[in-house]
């Protein structure tokens, strides 16, 4: 049987698929408006979650600047993120969304000193390959989208750099409030000024997206908690099996066989670098 990790990343990779579909089913709806959705809903359940824990709101004065800095890149990343859901292909926009692991590494470089192995670019190399591959053979992405794509991972890149410079310096609790925080006033007057009104089960949808995002990342945090993190971290890839399969279902989506490869080659180049990454950390210990 599976332990208790891999079944929570295994939830998380569901509830995170099951959150890319809703926000798809309502693309009439602004990208930033669903933030701003998804930010109330993350705003009451965290400050719920805080209030019970007993923990301090806001954290300590000294990291509020890296936990803005933090709010801001994930808001960014996941207003673009969600544009593209609504925009091109499910499973591509996963696929796009996976570059973020290797914009994490490169921006780590500066901003938490890490190191990059050689065999490490090679991979990086595979991943950049098969998205100029998927962008040529699939003429519902257009660089424009792959721009996007490739920028939101860049800030999310950013927002888990942030997050490693905090380390554990914050209650985990206080790093997920800060993006509502940050996250609600931005998209809260933006939507005001170009409010598009939700109809019907558009509303259940849109609470239902901030609910199932929180638990993702609840279930996700859990998996890496109790859990190696070689053993749980590539279940996350399982989302273009996901992603592939809804986009299939719900939208008619489909594709050809050189759009396949290209999926295949940034999936490969991603987790040979996750896999690289902790057979050195096993060799080290």
């Amino acid at each position: 049987m599976f332990s208790k990790g891999v079944l929570y990343m295994i939830l998380s990779t569901f509830l995170f698929a099951m959150m890319n579909v809703l926000v798809k089913l309502v693309s009439n709806i602004p990208a930033v408006e669903i933030v701003f959705f998804r930010s109330v809903v993350s705003l009451v359940i965290s400050v719920g979650l805080l209030r019970a824990s007993g923990v301090p709101l806001f954290g300590k004065s000294s990291n509020r600047l890296l936990l803005v800095l933090r709010g801001l890149s994930g808001a960014v990343a996941l207003v673009l993120y969600f544009f593209l859901l609504q925009v091109i292909p499910l499973a591509t926009a996963v696929v796009l969304q996976f570059l973020a692991p290797v914009f994490t590494t490169i921006l780590g470089i500066f901003i938490v000193k890490e190191r990059v192995k050689p065999f490490q670019w090679l991979f990086f190399l595979f991943a950049f390959l098969g998205v100029f591959t998927v962008q040529g053979f699939d003429t519902r992405v257009t660089p424009f989208y792959i721009l996007l794509g490739v920028s939101a991972s860049i800030f999310a890149g950013l927002a888990y750099n942030f997050i490693r410079k905090i380390n554990t310096k914050e209650h985990p609790l206080v790093i997920v409030l800060y993006f509502p925080l940050v996250t609600g006033p931005l998209t809260g007057v933006y939507s005001a000024f170009n409010w598009v009104q939700p109809q019907g089960l558009e509303w259940l949808y849109l609470v239902l997206i901030g609910i199932l995002t929180q638990f993702a990342q609840y279930f996700m945090t859990k998996s890496y908690q109790v859990e190696e993190l070689s053993k749980v971290s590539s279940i996350n890839y399982t989302g273009i099996i996901y992603a592939l399969t809804f986009g299939w279902i719900f939208f008619g989506e489909q594709f050809n066989f050189m759009t396949y490869l290209g999926m295949g080659l940034v999936i490969l180049g991603v987790v040979m670098n996750v896999w690289y990454k902790n057979l050195r950390e096993a060799k080290k210990a």
